[in-house]
């Protein structure tokens, strides 16, 4: 997305959280929050948009066509500006705490002085939160617990963040003179959820153009370190990049080298050892000779080692080694085995494009079919109805084949409630193609609750696909606290696919969740939970998390044909 675009979506979520904060209206705040969402997903530079364009923009109208207007003029937005002046900066500090919300973060001001996250903590320590309205014991302890999280995530960003980053320095050194090879390396091309630095490889004879190109690139905030092998920079959205060169012969070696995990290179340097090799990034090397035995590919470096090739999502010392050695490694679900999306939305509940355009966007993909999936009413703040959900069904039988062929199934992703009930009773879930059932709220219940809320939807003959099953938003809130296991067994026992939620804020479930409930024999859907036609792409990633759950495409309802996959969706009889 266009940097400007980024830009003012922070400034108009800053405002929806300012008027928040200030006990403002909270239809508005949603209005502005809907707003910067669709700004910044937004395909096209909205800083090339006149006025009427920018009011095409899903939820932008007149009055937030002109505060982007005045950005773009004049570099700042009044009403923010007045509105950052009415509310001390701690109290935005505070903010950024997972499970505070903006009216308690200004009561913590108000009644205590709090204004940081290290006030707070004293806070905490000393008892004081417990004197006011609203805060107790288990609010102190949830408090914690999100401050232990903020702190944890620290300076890592999310997956797609670093991707778009590591993309843009590549597309730029990969068009410089001499280059025959580039790529980033590191946890990004491990897939990993979160990316602490970006590494960046290029294969050429001649380092110094690429380390002067990089130190020189618009969005280099800052030089770190310049040398004739590596050269680190910070971009202007401080985030930090590291450049290696290496000969065009040692390719294969750097790239195994420096794509780790550090767990994984020590297991096949240890197997070097024990064959009398030595393995560097320069090359795999007879280690009482020095001779160079092979370095181009991550292929032959895998072969001479007597393994076969693994691929980097499996990189993690997580059992790769011994399947490679046994010849057991799976055969892993790619990008192309998905025929279809089953968990998306459009503008009639949160999403930002209307049926059409995400239908239209989903048949450029090369889907065979696509399932809408709004939600449903016991989201109050989607103002769903019955009758309006009719309505989106007829016309999604009317827009049926009418993309390249592509099949459509009307959905809704449904609400769990505190007890475990769904929005609809069953008659009227039986006219639905799918229904997927997330929690949305109620996160803190105690354990056997969670538990026995997933389990009571999962039994519902009408559920196929639990969304977002732990609920976790990465950086910003924990799963919850529910027996995954015994969940996990539900699925199995009751045909019900457990999700891969591929946003990059979520997915959920995560690696080590997903290798848990494989061995339950649980089945899984990759779905993007695409809230725009910009998210739809975001399958990739969930694909990669898929991978480093060592999921084949046997693994995953939406690899499957369209008829393979009615028939699971089809309650037993």
């Amino acid at each position: 997305m266009p940097r400007v675009n980024e830009e003012i979506e922070a400034l108009l979520q800053e405002y929806a959280d300012l008027i928040a904060i200030t006990g403002g209206d909270a239809f508005r705040a949603r209005s502005y929050e809907k707003a910067a969402r669709a700004i910044g997903g937004h395909h096209a530079d909205v800083s090339k948009l006149d006025s009427k364009e920018l009011r095409e923009i899903p939820g932008v109208g007149r009055s937030i066509a002109d505060k982007v207007t005045e950005y773009l003029t004049s570099g700042q937005i009044s009403v923010v500006e007045e509105r950052r002046r009415s509310v001390p900066a701690g109290v935005r500090e505070l903010m950024t705490i997972p499970m505070l919300g903006p009216r308690k973060a200004m009561l913590l001001y108000q009644e205590l002085e709090v204004s940081s996250v290290d006030q707070l903590l004293h806070a905490i320590h000393e008892e004081r939160l417990r004197d006011l309205k609203g805060f107790g014991e288990k609010t102190e302890k949830n408090l914690l617990h999100g401050i232990a999280l903020m702190q944890k995530a620290g300076s890592r960003i999310l997956l797609n963040a670093a991707m778009d980053s590591a993309e843009q320095i590549i597309g730029e050194l990969s068009g410089i003179k001499g280059c025959e090879g580039c790529t980033y390396a590191g946890s990004l091309r491990r897939m990993r959820e979160t990316i602490g630095d970006i590494d960046i490889l290029v294969a050429a004879e001649k380092a110094a153009p690429f380390m002067e190109a990089l130190g020189n690139l618009p969005y280099t905030a800052e030089v770190i370190a310049h040398g004739d092998k590596k050269t680190s920079i910070r971009t202007t959205k401080g985030l930090q990049v590291d450049l290696r060169v290496l000969p065009p012969d040692s390719w294969g070696a750097g790239l195994q080298y420096f794509t780790g995990s550090k767990a994984h290179n020590i297991r096949t340097r240890e197997m070097a050892v024990r064959q009398k090799l030595k393995l560097s990034e320069y090359g795999l090397f007879d280690a009482e000779s020095g001779k160079k035995i092979t370095s181009e590919t991550e292929e032959e470096i895998y072969r001479r080692l007597g393994l076969s090739w693994i691929p980097p999502t499996l990189r993690e010392d997580r059992g790769e080694i011994a399947a490679a050695l046994r010849g057991e490694l799976p055969d892993l679900v790619t990008e192309k085995d998905i025929r279809g999306d089953l968990h998306t939305h459009t503008d009639l509940t949160d999403g930002l494009a209307p049926l059409e355009e995400m239908v239209a966007a989903a048949a450029e993909r090369g889907y065979s079919y696509y399932a809408v999936t709004d939600h449903a009413p016991d989201l109050a703040m989607q103002r769903m109805t019955t009758e309006k959900m009719l309505a989106q069904r007829e016309r999604v039988r009317e827009l049926d084949r009418r993309h390249r062929g592509m099949r459509l199934l009307h959905g809704t992703e449904l609400n769990i409630g505190p007890d475990g009930g769904l929005d609809w009773p069953d008659d009227f879930l039986a006219g639905f193609d799918i229904c997927v059932a997330s929690i949305h709220s109620h996160f803190n219940q105690n354990r056997q609750t969670l538990t026995r809320r997933l389990v009571r939807a999962c039994e519902n003959p009408y559920v196929a696909v639990i969304g977002h099953p732990t609920t976790r938003r990465i950086g910003r809130r924990p799963g919850i606290d529910a027996d995954f296991d015994a969940v996990f067994e539900a699925c199995a026992r009751t045909g019900t696919a457990l999700e891969v939620n591929a946003h990059p804020e979520r997915l959920d479930l995560g690696d080590e969740d997903i290798l848990r409930a494989k061995r339950y024999g649980v089945k899984f859907a990759v779905n993007s939970d695409a809230h725009s036609t910009t998210h739809l792409p975001y399958m990739r990633y969930g694909v990669a998390t898929a991978q480093r759950g060592w999921l084949t495409k046997d693994d995953i309802i939406n690899t499957w044909t369209l008829t393979k996959l009615r028939r699971f969706l089809r309650p037993a009889s």
